[in-house]
């Protein structure tokens, strides 16, 4: 089942944002007997590169993020990790 959620996760942010680069993580086994893990809910991380997240800032990218998961924040993700950078971010991150 987690599988299919972060397949879920993958697939509905890359039809949300132009997207450079995408990671998603399930780390739903480290939280077992967790309250949201016995819900059904599960523990993901994630590292999005897009160029939608240009000007705006951290809080704002988590928001735009939460919106574009809408009701899997709600039933399938009980917690998310976000790591979401703009193209030029990451331009420089990759940059010795």
């Amino acid at each position: 089942m987690s599988a299919e959620v972060a397949e879920r996760i993958r697939a509905t942010l890359c039809s949300a944002f132009p997207v450079e680069l995408i990671e998603v993580g399930d780390d739903s086994a480290l939280h077992a007997g967790h309250a949201g893990a016995r819900d059904g809910g599960g523990h993901y991380r994630l590292t999005l590169v897009s160029a939608a997240f240009e000007g705006h800032g951290t809080v704002a990218r988590h928001r735009m993020i939460y919106q574009a998961l809408g009701g899997m924040m709600k039933k399938d993700i009980h917690a998310l990790a976000i790591r979401a950078f703009s193209a030029t971010e990451a331009a420089k991150q990759s940059t010795p």
